[in-house]
């Protein structure tokens, strides 16, 4: 098939992208795309610990994922890409062309509000997601694949706080 899902979540792999996402996509691998993780062998093996057997996950840096992809979408194989920060989505996105990228996760940090109970936004990150959008991918929050996605614009608005 091609890559079904680009999906922004701090958390990177755990149950809720492994499972949640992972089975009702009938994924068979992951390209989990995280420039330190790329080069820390101990991390990706804790990474492996949390997906199946029969599922692949593969460590890229953005830069090597960007050569890449076009490899993904062709493979026979349903996958699953994921970044644990937009910055690295929006390197994917300029590179490859992106149409549709889905955050999952953005959790509280210093200088972020709250815009939705599963993501939390700084201004600065609130316009590398307009960004995104500007540069042609869909851009909707959706934490599991049986929740209502969420517009960039309600997300920005807190639609679902107020």
């Amino acid at each position: 098939m091609t890559l079904l899902l680009y999906r922004i979540d701090d958390r990177l792999l755990h149950g809720q992208v492994v499972v949640g996402w992972g089975q009702p996509l009938d994924i068979d691998f992951i390209v989990l795309v995280d420039d330190a993780v790329a080069t820390s062998d101990w991390e990706q093996e804790l990474y492996r610990m949390g997906v199946p057997p029969e599922m692949e996950v593969y460590f890229l840096t953005a830069r090597d994922a960007i050569t890449a992809i076009p490899g993904y979408r062709a493979d026979s194989r349903r996958g699953i890409l994921l970044t644990g920060d937009i910055g690295t989505m929006r390197r994917i996105v300029d590179g490859t062309g992106v149409e549709a990228v889905n955050i999952g996760g953005i959790h509280s940090g210093a200088g972020r509000v709250q815009k939705l109970r599963y993501v939390f936004l700084s201004p600065d990150e609130e316009q590398q997601l307009r960004d995104l959008s500007a540069h042609g991918a869909k851009v909707t929050a959706q934490d599991v694949p049986g929740a209502r996605p969420v517009a960039l614009d309600d997300l920005l608005a807190g639609a679902e706080l107020t």
